[in-house]
């Protein structure tokens, strides 16, 4: 037969410090807010510079395209330009925020039919919602760049 135990003070046992009670739910908010405001900023930014990402790759490889398909310098320069504006409207980067730079590897001239041009898109991500106090908004930016090569035309120009 089980043995049964009896306590000699008939008042219910009491613990000892502040009662926890009704603390779940404050530990809760407070931890969740402490996590989830960082990991909400960070999705928002990685949004931003994915954004700004995709609009260098496409601006830089569109360029490099219209560069090579064009029939000369000057519907090179008109169409360069057309294309990178088309695309900062697209992605909504500021006009003139996405900096190109057009090379040719090896020549004297740049382009010309049958080289190579290099085409490379580089901007800057400013961080949202930093505050202008210590030069923060001009110090916390992240670099993106793409480079985009296309060969050129044999008959490039003389059309």
């Amino acid at each position: 037969m089980p043995r049964q135990t009896t306590r000699s003070d008939p008042r219910p046992a009491r613990t000892l410090g502040p009662s926890d009670e009704g603390s779940a739910s404050l530990e809760f908010l407070v931890a969740g807010l402490i996590l989830l405001v960082p990991i909400a900023y960070l999705a928002v930014v990685l949004g931003i510079v994915h954004t700004h990402a995709l609009a260098t790759q496409a601006t830089a490889r569109h360029v490099a395209r219209a560069i090579a398909v064009a029939s000369g310098p000057d519907a090179a320069d008109g169409s360069a330009a057309r294309i990178a504006q088309a695309i900062a409207d697209e992605y909504g980067v500021e006009p003139g925020a996405i900096d190109l730079r057009v090379s040719c590897p090896g020549a004297d001239v740049c382009p010309r039919a049958g080289g190579l041009v290099t085409v490379t898109a580089r901007t800057e991500v400013p961080l949202p919602l930093l505050p202008p106090v210590l030069g923060l908004d001009r110090w916390a930016r992240v670099p993106v760049d793409a480079v985009a090569v296309q060969r050129m035309s044999r008959l490039w120009g003389t059309r």
